[in-house]
């Protein structure tokens, strides 16, 4: 891992800065594709990327401030666009750049549930190269292995801050393989005959899955949240069950030919 690529003077260029550049470039490129592919909207693509990238990093910041170490930047304000020091939750970025996009969607009249249908498997592509930086960075690292196997970070590092020369979990890097996973789960799933909306339930429940799971093993925020379980496990299994909860009503409503509208009617009906 190397965390600075060049200097130019005192100024170091970063290669967390340059990667997660890079991965909202290629997965705006592969969510061209894919709705190129699908024949719809891919003039739309390239300003969504902007406007969700944007959001995604500024929403990634935020929601690990406020939701993971508000402790300690609640007396560092000004540390909170210290990006390089670590802390960018996917989780944040992801729904930032999801409702930019939903925003986009509304303003230029697209059908935005059909549209992240086709586009969310890119997502994944930039969450596996952003988990590329934090390996470079020496964030969104593991607890230690208690062996001789594992992930020895060098010093500068939020991790070796953290434990010292000892070998960590690499959490950071099976996050980014299993991303790819579900990349590939989601193309597959794509050319099943399923209901619109169904394709970005899916792709929240399995990564909801990967992070619950991969949360046990990570080492960089281990306080408990809610229930015994850390804050991304307990955001985690909360946006598993509102999908999976989606899911099945698309499911429902695509089985009964219900309109989103009628459906909505139907719903009130039945609240009367």
């Amino acid at each position: 891992m190397h965390q600075y690529l060049f200097h130019i003077g005192d100024f170091p260029v970063r290669m967390y800065g340059l990667v997660l550049c890079m991965s909202i470039f290629l997965a705006t490129g592969v969510a061209y594709f894919l709705a190129k592919q699908d024949g719809r909207w891919q003039q739309h693509v390239l300003d969504i990327g902007i406007y969700g990238g944007f959001a995604g990093l500024v929403g990634g910041r935020l929601w690990d401030v406020f939701f993971f170490d508000w402790d300690y930047y609640q007396h560092h304000l000004l540390e909170i666009p210290f990006v390089w020091q670590g802390g960018m939750a996917i989780q944040g970025g992801v729904i930032a750049g999801v409702l930019a996009g939903i925003w986009y969607c509304k303003r230029h009249q697209i059908d935005w549930l059909a549209f992240a249908d086709i586009v969310c498997p890119a997502i994944l592509i930039g969450q596996a190269i952003g988990r590329m930086a934090n390996l470079l960075n020496g964030d969104a690292f593991g607890t230690p292995t208690g062996g001789s196997f594992g992930l020895l970070y060098p010093e500068g590092t939020l991790a070796f801050k953290t434990y010292g020369a000892v070998p960590l979990w690499p959490a950071e890097v099976w996050e980014g393989q299993l991303d790819i996973v579900i990349f590939a789960i989601l193309l597959l799933f794509r050319t099943t005959n399923h209901a619109k909306g169904q394709a970005m339930c899916l792709y929240v429940m399995l990564y909801s899955a990967v992070r619950f799971g991969l949360e046990m093993l990570r080492g960089d925020y281990v306080e408990p949240f809610l229930f015994g379980l850390k804050s991304a496990q307990a955001t985690s299994l909360a946006f598993f069950l509102i999908a999976l909860g989606f899911f099945l009503y698309f499911g429902w409503r695509e089985k009964n030919n219900i309109p989103p509208a009628a459906a909505k009617a139907v719903k009130t009906k039945h609240k009367k």
